[in-house]
């Protein structure tokens, strides 16, 4: 991936240093499950690496709705990452791509794209929606419109998930951007207002439709920076679909040694998270990404 040389993103709040930021929310985890990630990637390590997530959202395509309310948590700026720190330079960069991406597909759609901020942290860290720790994996909270990551967690995709490469690794950002995109669409409250008047079954299979969505996002974020900045380099794509079929719920299943479980999906199945990444690489079209309205994930 060419990436070296590009703009950085000033949206960086590097909380590495920060002694865990622990404190005040007990148990851990995130308060009422209120946080999207990466398939999100929630993390357990149970004998081996176990994925989920309770994603908060659901979407109206660039439906025109009001945003939901934040939660803001307005502070100084951003205590930024080392110069020299390789892998904080490149998520950066990665981030400013998106930044750039979504703020002119908003602007041709007559939106104005707000940018999240991206925060590095170690071991756990205070959120809007309440406490994360680094085996949740990188997660979206709407409520700050924060992504958060422990870097340690791409060595994790690398060696654990069998899933290597900088694209990857990207997709990864842009999955969760994706989720902010969601969140900026006025779609949390709807899925709020979902929460208890549905069964558990019927909201694991809105949280696959989001979730699909997110990747049909990261698809789209990079088939605009490839044509403005030509980012993508033999083998890219083929690295980023192998990310998101070793994060299948059904592949993650059946690495944990558990059985496969459909109506207890919350990502959808590895052949579905390549489709709709692909669909998002190939057409970079926000109205293709309408999981919601698909006959067939």
């Amino acid at each position: 991936m060419k990436w070296e040389g590009n703009r950085e993103s000033d949206n960086v709040e590097d909380r590495r240093d920060d002694g865990g930021g622990g404190g005040g929310f007990g148990g851990g985890g995130l308060l009422g499950g209120r946080s999207i990630g990466i398939g999100t990637i929630v993390v357990a390590l149970l004998g081996g690496w176990v994925f989920g997530i309770n994603p908060l959202t659901i979407l109206s395509l660039l439906s025109g709705g009001s945003p939901p309310a934040q939660v803001q948590q307005q502070q100084g700026p951003a205590h930024r990452p080392p110069a020299d720190d390789r892998m904080a330079k490149f998520v950066s960069t990665v981030l400013a791509d998106t930044e750039d991406v979504w703020k002119d597909i908003f602007a041709k759609a007559g939106g104005t794209y707000k940018d999240p901020r991206l925060v590095l942290f170690r071991g756990a860290t205070q959120t809007a929606c309440g406490q994360g720790q680094s085996a949740m994996g990188p997660f979206y909270c709407p409520a700050d419109q924060k992504v958060y990551i422990d870097l340690g967690f791409y060595e994790t995709l690398t060696k654990q998930l069998g899933a290597p490469g900088e694209f990857a690794q990207a997709y990864v950002i842009a999955h969760e951007v994706g989720h902010h995109v969601q969140n900026l669409l006025g779609i949390s409250g709807k899925m709020d207002q979902m929460r208890g008047r549905v069964s558990k079954v019927e909201y694991n299979a809105l949280s696959v439709k989001l979730e699909l969505q997110a990747d049909c996002f990261a698809g789209v974020w990079a088939y605009h920076a490839n044509n403005a900045r030509h980012i993508l380099e033999g083998g890219d794509i083929a690295s980023a679909m192998n990310a998101a079929a070793k994060i299948g719920d059904d592949a993650l299943q059946r690495s944990s040694g558990g059985a496969v479980v459909p109506e207890s999906f919350t990502h959808g199945t590895s052949a579905q998270r390549q489709r709709w990444f692909n669909t998002g690489i190939t057409t970079g079209s926000v109205k293709a990404c309408d999981t919601f309205s698909a006959r067939n994930l």
